[in-house]
């Protein structure tokens, strides 16, 4: 029973006074209603209670603490950090060539018994022989020249791990990045929410204002709804604020494999206004310390070692061989001498394929080509960064005169607002313009928060492309 059914029953009663049977009844169901209530408020104190308990942990996270994060919690940057170690393990393979090749092998069998017949297969004649034969053989082999394939396979193998270690730097940049747009994405949206808490707080402060004019008869009461409307839009915005937080959050935290979080930023936005850069400067260090200029120098390099690879494959390769034969019996005699028998030998072996020839030219043509291509990469990734490191920088002088427009723009709008509402109280201006006023804060007031944010996000950009996010 709700309390339009007590309404009911109290009219009712009022209509048949006489009848105690009614009244016993109304005060039956009022009761339960009664006990009603104290259960409901009791469970919802309760969940309220549960609600407060459980609520995600908030930590206050610096732009330093975030970068340690990133490097504990990418699997992305855990992976290529991995591919490091394979390449340290190709080095030790690629130097292992320079050992010599050492061979063993044992055998024991057992020989049958000699049949010798003429070569139309007549006069057959049987020998015996010793039954049970032996043989260890150790054989060894030092090339001393191989045409350099073995010292360029060396350097080839530390180039591919010098690679694998400025994928992790490039890597550790991109993750950086992404990490600290997302930071400062959070750190937009929290404002913007601080933004619309003060314009609600204000509000609701004119709401008051305007319904004591209301009740004075000074204001009409379309101008109170008029607010009241202002103010669910206040709300609203609000909570789209809200929900875009709790979605960057949820991102941020996988980026820096955190869970069950709350991340707060920290940030002095004052020290990216301070940041004396110099385009001339940037262009330097980006030459110097940008990954993808190191990636592409690297190519070079590994595209010359390839060359002298394929030119190997033209030289003859030479080798000290030495052997050791321990065998029994003889059986290249007749009858066999059933002894055991010891052979070595040391000597210099000289290999060279003549298909090498008319195919090795081939294959020194590809890598002379790829030589090149190289270098035109290296050319092209220097013009790249270039052109990216002047955007960046233009963007981020752009932003500080984006900021001071916006930070005149809030002023006057300030201006504007107190103007309009003194206006107002005044019977001056309509709560239309009350409402305009109201939005042009907010906005003015957002596109501020917006500004500043974007001076730390172009700084970071800049670094960025200098691959040197820290």
């Amino acid at each position: 029973m709700d309390i339009f059914e007590i309404k009911k029953i109290k009219k009712l009663r009022n209509f048949a006074p006489d009848f105690s049977w009614q009244l016993q009844y109304t005060q039956k169901y009022y009761y339960q209603l009664m006990k009603r209530r104290i259960i409901c408020c009791a469970v919802v104190a309760m969940m309220m209670a549960q609600h407060a308990t459980a609520q995600t942990p908030q930590r206050k996270i610096t732009i330093g603490e975030l970068f340690t994060l990133v490097e504990s919690g990418s699997k992305t940057l855990r992976m290529q950090k991995s591919g490091v170690d394979v390449s340290a393990r190709g080095i030790e393979e690629a130097k292992s060539k320079r050992l010599p090749d050492v061979g063993a092998s044992l055998q024991m069998s057992y020989n049958g018994n000699v049949v010798m017949t003429d070569r139309d297969f007549g006069n057959v004649k049987g020998f015996s022989q010793p039954h049970f034969g032996n043989s260890f053989a150790l054989e060894a082999q030092q090339v001393v020249y191989a045409g350099g394939a073995i010292d360029a396979g060396v350097r080839l193998a530390e180039l591919q791990k010098e690679m694998s270690e400025n994928t992790v730097s490039l890597t550790r940049n991109q993750q950086r990045f992404i990490a600290v747009g997302q930071y400062l994405d959070l750190y937009k949206i929290s404002n913007g929410i601080k933004v619309y808490d003060s314009n609600i707080s204000l509000t609701e402060k004119l709401i008051e204002d305007i319904s004591s004019k209301q009740s004075q008869g000074m204001a009409l009461k379309n101008d109170v709804t008029r607010y009241e409307l202002q103010m669910e839009q206040l709300k609203l915005g609000k909570r789209k604020l809200e929900d875009q937080r709790s979605i960057l959050n949820h991102q941020l935290c996988n980026t820096l494999g955190l869970k069950d979080v709350v991340v707060e930023p920290v940030m002095d936005l004052e020290a990216f206004a301070a940041a004396d850069l110099s385009e001339q400067d940037l262009q330097t260090t980006a030459s110097a310390s940008s990954p993808l200029i190191r990636q592409s120098a690297i190519g070079m390099q590994i595209a010359d070692q390839q060359l002298k690879l394929a030119k190997s494959e033209l030289l003859p390769k030479v080798a000290i061989v030495a052997a050791d034969n321990f065998t029994g019996p003889f059986n290249y005699d007749i009858p066999p001498i059933d002894n055991n028998f010891n052979i070595w030998y040391v000597g210099v072996g000289v290999k060279y394929s003549l298909s090498s020839l008319f195919k090795g030219n081939k294959s020194i043509r590809k890598a002379k080509e790829q030589v090149r291509q190289s270098h035109d990469t290296h050319a092209v990734s220097h013009e790249r960064v270039n052109n990216s490191m002047q955007q960046a920088y233009t963007m981020h002088q752009q932003a500080f005169a984006e900021l001071r427009t916006q930070q005149k723009s809030v002023e006057l709008a300030n201006q504007n607002y107190k103007v309009v509402n003194n206006r107002y109280l005044n019977q001056l201006a309509l709560v239309t313009d009350m409402v305009d006023a109201s939005n042009i804060k907010l906005n003015a007031e957002l596109q501020e928060v917006n500004a500043q944010i974007n001076i730390a996000y172009t700084y970071y950009n800049i670094m960025y492309v200098a691959g040197n996010i820290k």
